[in-house]
């Protein structure tokens, strides 16, 4: 059984309502003929006797009364769909789905979710967080629609538009008084410092701003937390590099002291997309959205990191 003709179910459904099948075909504007070949049709497809005369009236047989139950249920199911559809064709926004990293997730996106929500509110956002290397086997494979990654990321069927650059910095304790200006490496080997955990970009970059200036650098912690990180800072445990979005706003937390890095080192976020992404609408607002986050965190000339990484 692979198929069922929907205008079979209907007739059938509206001869057991009415009672006969002049009734049914006179509410579909069809002739009793028609509508006597629909329900032998439907028959014939079940295998099945679905209606029998008692009296002058049409009733259901066992088989055409569990059918009928069935019928309820397809006409519903089949009503949300065309109205799906009529949604749709309206303009309404469908699904999307991104991933990102949990620091842009928690700093970054939720003024731009929260506008795009506004905007339209029948479009259903999911967001999933990793780090790069999974946010972009994600989006080759089709799992999520775009992904907001810390370079670098690439891949043969991949269009990666870089976005915006992210400052690191330094946070510590309010007690340590005897911070330079500029931390440099040397400046936070002498500390306890407390890190990402390795295995996404944001870790790999700051070590290689480390192995740059000839630091080989053991963290007392390495959290997958960020949020973690800045509460242990704030309680004296140890400092910290951060990217700076992610510090911008700690009203409530513990006091910590912020200082920019030297040498410099910034991170660059980029959009990640298949090349052959159907851009829907949603997409392309989404797509818009982000790409006005750049216009507040303008890119550097130069690569973001220590150079060679």
């Amino acid at each position: 059984m692979n198929s069922l003709n929907l205008d079979h179910i209907r007739a059938f459904a509206d001869v057991i309502e009415l009672g006969s099948f002049s009734a049914a075909a006179e509410r579909a504007n069809l002739s009793q003929p028609a509508i006597s070949q629909q329900i032998r049709q439907l028959e014939t497809r079940l295998g099945v006797k679905l209606i029998e005369r008692v009296g002058r009236r049409a009733r259901p047989t066992a088989a055409g009364t569990e059918l009928l139950g069935h019928a309820a249920q397809i006409e519903a199911v089949v009503a949300r769909a065309i109205d799906g559809m009529a949604r749709h064709a309206a303009g309404a926004m469908g699904r999307l789905r991104l991933g990102t990293g949990a620091t842009a997730c928690i700093y970054l996106l939720p003024p731009v979710l929260r506008d795009l929500r506004r905007r339209f509110p029948t479009l259903d956002i999911t967001v999933s967080t990793g780090n790069t290397a999974d946010i972009v086997k994600a989006v080759d494979d089709n799992i999520i629609d775009l992904g907001l990654v810390t370079l670098p990321a690439a891949g043969r069927m991949l269009e990666v538009t870089p976005l915006l650059d992210d400052e690191f910095v330094m946070i510590a304790p309010p007690e340590d008084a005897n911070l330079p200006e500029a931390v440099t490496a040397a400046d936070l080997a002498i500390r306890p410092v407390l890190l990402y955990e390795p295995g996404g970009n944001t870790r790999r970059i700051v070590d290689d701003w480390f192995a740059l200036a000839g630091v080989a650098l053991k963290p007392v912690m390495s959290l997958g937390s960020v949020e973690a990180i800045k509460e242990l800072v704030g309680a004296g445990l140890g400092c910290a590099v951060l990217p700076r979005m992610a510090v911008r706003n700690s009203v409530g937390r513990p006091p910590v002291l912020i200082r920019p890095l030297s040498p410099p080192l910034h991170r660059r976020l980029a959009l990640v997309i298949r090349r052959d992404k159907p851009l829907r609408r949603e997409l392309k607002e989404m797509i818009a959205a982000l790409t006005a986050l750049s216009s507040g965190h303008p890119m550097r000339d130069t690569p973001p990191g220590p150079p060679g990484q």
